[in-house]
């Protein structure tokens, strides 16, 4: 049995050691032993085989969530997790890969008038470059139409999400986001540089994908610098304050 669940690999490698392990302490006292790949646009494939692959598959669908595969299975007013896609490459809104591989893989679009509607007048490009938005970056949106004939797709943020991101652009600490390595990297990397003390808070927003809070006058820019060359494989973006 196969399920696509709601995460991510890509960057490194680290991802996979870590949902072993996850998947380990989920359903490792089970009778079913498990494979891990990924699929279309890097979403993680779980293969499952034994006599509790149907127990460890709800398992696990409860704990990371599954992707709709299917255009049809979409609906109107329904909240889907999705990540942020090829960010920046056009300038009429962004898109959202929310999981959907059939008739064809199919990006859901938030639309520019939507974005200036929550976050003022400015073109896209500057709100990825001002919010600090990254490729792969973790976010729930409210789909609020499936053009079946056209295979379009339009969304909004949800309200959550849209208070979460006021929330990161309204406290005056500089933030960074970092996709394609696993948190504990980032840890590794802020000890070895010394810059732990630099961090209030580490949040995982997803197997991949981690938020670095930073104190109050520390600057994004400078500790990107210094943990950047530990973690090679990945994406930073960043919330400044301060110049």
């Amino acid at each position: 049995m196969e399920i696509v669940i709601l995460e991510k690999i890509y960057g490194d490698r680290s991802g996979f050691q870590k949902l072993d392990k996850k998947l380990d302490s989920l359903i490792g006292d089970l009778e079913v032993s498990w494979k891990i790949g990924i699929t279309q646009k890097q979403w993680v494939k779980i293969t499952l085989e034994g006599e509790d692959t149907e127990i460890s598959t709800n398992l696990i669908r409860e704990e990371f969530g599954e992707v709709p595969y299917k255009l049809n299975s979409i609906k109107e007013r329904e909240t889907y997790k999705g990540r942020f896609i090829d960010l920046g490459k056009v300038g009429y809104g962004i898109y959202t890969d929310i999981g959907v591989f059939s008739p064809t893989p199919k990006d859901a679009l938030i639309p520019l008038y939507y974005l200036k509607s929550i976050f003022g007048e400015k073109p896209v490009r500057q709100m990825i470059r001002q919010f600090g938005w990254v490729d792969y970056l973790p976010i729930e949106i409210e789909i609020k139409k499936v053009e079946f004939g056209t295979r379009e797709v339009e969304a909004e943020f949800t309200e959550k999400q849209v208070k979460r991101i006021e929330k990161w652009l309204s406290d005056g600490h500089d933030k960074i986001f970092v996709t394609g390595t696993v948190s504990e990297n980032i840890e590794k990397a802020l000890l070895e540089t010394g810059h732990s003390r630099d961090v209030i808070r580490l949040e995982e927003l997803g197997l991949m994908e981690t938020l670095l809070v930073l104190k109050k006058g520390t600057q994004a820019p400078g500790i990107i610098k210094e943990i950047g060359p530990y973690v090679r494989s990945a994406t930073f973006g960043a919330i400044k304050f301060s110049e």
